[in-house]
């Protein structure tokens, strides 16, 4: 397995993705991965994001921006203080994400596209989600009702749906800063 990155230049993995794509188990595969290597790291989920720091937000899209942009400042944050970061959250709009990347610099930040099509992820529905979103009962479901913009040049693509866990996190391990990952 590849070696984990120094503290010292913490960088951010931003896995972006449908509601029920995998993100948050990726994520906390890959933090299992790295602490079991000493390195420090924080998960940003954005479910327990909405839970605290936006449930002030909503679901419109300044709404959105919003939490992607305060998202983008606590990894910033922590990657300042030498402290891996994890952002798992939909962060559907492509000129959120890009804005979220130049706050945290690109030279620490990569963007995963956790890829598992809709179908699979709507077949998860791990919270039920896309059948209420179905039913009428939710609105803008990203997915759904509200559009998800498909990153054009990620540094990496991961379709839960075929990828093994143990193999997606060492490709997301291989996945440092610089022009490609492997």
């Amino acid at each position: 397995m590849n070696a984990a990155p120094q503290s010292k230049g913490a960088i951010t993995w931003w896995l972006t993705g449908l509601p029920g794509a995998g993100k948050t188990t990726l994520a906390q595969a890959l933090a299992a991965s790295l602490r079991a290597q000493g390195a420090p790291v924080c998960i940003l989920d954005g479910d327990e994001l909405r839970a605290g720091l936006c449930k002030d937000l909503g679901f419109d899209e300044a709404s959105r921006a919003e939490n992607v942009r305060r998202a983008a400042h606590l990894a910033s944050l922590l990657n300042s203080n030498a402290i891996h970061a994890i952002v798992a959250m939909i962060s559907p709009a492509a000129s959120a994400r890009a804005a979220a990347y130049s706050v945290i610099g690109l030279d620490r930040c990569k963007e995963i596209y956790v890829c598992t099509p809709l179908d699979v992820c709507e077949h998860r529905d791990p919270k039920g989600l896309y059948a209420r979103a179905r039913s009428a009962q939710l609105a803008q479901m990203t997915g759904v009702q509200a559009p998800y913009e498909t990153p054009e040049q990620p540094a990496l693509r991961i379709d839960t749906s075929v990828t093994a866990l143990p193999l997606a996190v060492q490709q997301m391990l291989a996945c440092q800063p610089g022009p490609t990952c492997p």
